[in-house]
């Protein structure tokens, strides 16, 4: 997992492999979208949904797990409850907003504490 620097030494997250796919799908199905937020699940399972310039839903939430049909028996009980959450992170679209911008957006997503 690649985590680049930005001038600000704030780490920025890099998607995985399996999930640059997804995200390029959520983005093109998007079209106000600035990015994709990204959610990982203890048990392997993603959320994903694209978001607005403003913080708000620009597509519904896809939940999806590499490899598998479906997502796992758990998250098909709590829908991936925020206590199972082991990452998360937004996936910019070029080009990306400024620094202030994408601060409030993660926040109003993800919550202060990322």
């Amino acid at each position: 997992m690649a985590n680049k620097q930005h001038k600000g030494h704030r780490p920025i997250h890099s998607p995985e492999k399996g999930e640059l796919a997804m995200i390029e799908g959520i983005l093109e199905g998007s079209p106000d979208a600035v990015g994709v937020a990204v959610i990982r699940l203890d048990c392997g399972c993603r959320k994903m949904a694209a978001v607005d310039k403003n913080g708000d839903p620009a597509s519904k939430v896809i939940m999806y797990r590499d490899n598998a049909e479906s997502i796992c028996p758990l998250c098909q009980q709590d829908n991936g409850d925020y206590m199972r959450v082991v990452k998360q992170f937004i996936s910019w679209k070029s080009p990306e907003p400024d620094t202030a911008t994408q601060a409030m957006i993660s926040s109003k997503v993800l919550g202060s504490e990322q």
